[in-house]
């Protein structure tokens, strides 16, 4: 999916909302654990409730590949159900030297066909340019994360001056492009966001953190949006788990339609 494409998405349902498909087999209503696969028909259904409402998906590969072959199935068969005017992406966090990379790469890309995929830094150009080579495929490198953990290093500050997360945007810029790099940036780091925007002013930001982890969709969309709206704000518990009777993917239409409407406001106002 191009650039102009995701934009066209985001235009036309008036949202940036990507659903994260974080699916625990300890958590999905229990009713679901006696079909044949319960991670794919939990999926099927959240994706069939907000469709209407999201642009994007994210399943987080880790609650995939915890199951074996039986998980990746159904990883599988739920990329293969999302509609293919969603874009989409594994959440796999990859990154190693540039012959392992180039494997990942396929794996998601070819074999799986995600759309992009989020890749981990910290092992520099070679370990990130492999993933680049695929034609209208996506990079969303880890740039600034709202796990505690996140500033033993990110924030740290640099000889010549900032801190090390404004380097990774800086570096990598020098190998691919907006119209394939973009970049994880936490919603509880919203300060932020005017100083990233000040260095990667025309990319795509993936923000995690809204809802559950209390981040501020208003905040986001202030300082965040660029010409292109330039967000993938990501919602996960807050929508997949906001119901755990037969009517979950009712309610979870309902919490995605809600953000909808929220975002389409701040289209609007911010656009």
């Amino acid at each position: 999916m191009t650039k102009q494409e995701l934009f066209n998405q985001i235009t036309q349902k008036s949202s940036y909302l990507c659903v994260g498909l974080d699916t625990d087999l300890n958590r999905i209503p229990k009713h679901l654990l006696k079909a044949e696969d319960p991670l794919f028909e939990f999926n099927k259904q959240i994706i069939d409730a907000t469709i209407d409402y999201a642009i994007a998906y994210k399943p987080n590969i880790a609650f995939y590949e915890a199951h074996g072959v039986k998980g990746w199935e159904s990883l599988q068969k739920t990329i293969e159900y999302i509609p293919k005017e969603a874009f989409t992406i594994a959440d796999a966090k990859r990154g190693d030297i540039g012959n392992t990379s180039n494997m990942y790469a396929r794996a998601f890309f070819d074999a799986m066909n995600f759309d992009s995929i989020t890749v981990a830094p910290y092992m520099g150009e070679d370990s990130v340019k492999p993933f680049l080579e695929f034609d209208n495929k996506w990079v969303i490198l880890l740039a600034l994360t709202s796990n505690a953990g996140g500033k033993d290093f990110q924030n740290l500050s640099l000889e010549k001056g900032g801190e090390l997360y404004e380097e990774v945007l800086r570096k990598s810029q020098e190998w691919g492009s907006d119209e394939e790099l973009m970049y994880v940036v936490g919603a509880t780091r919203a300060e932020a966001l005017q100083n990233i925007r000040k260095i990667v002013p025309d990319h795509f930001l993936l923000v995690p953190g809204v809802g559950a982890q209390g981040g501020s969709l208003e905040e986001v969309s202030k300082y965040g949006m660029n010409k292109h709206c330039g967000l993938l704000v990501n919602s996960s518990r807050g929508i997949i788990y906001a119901d755990d009777s037969v009517d979950f993917a009712k309610t979870a239409g309902v919490k995605a339609q809600e953000l909808q409407a929220e975002m389409e406001g701040f289209l609007a106002k911010f656009l």
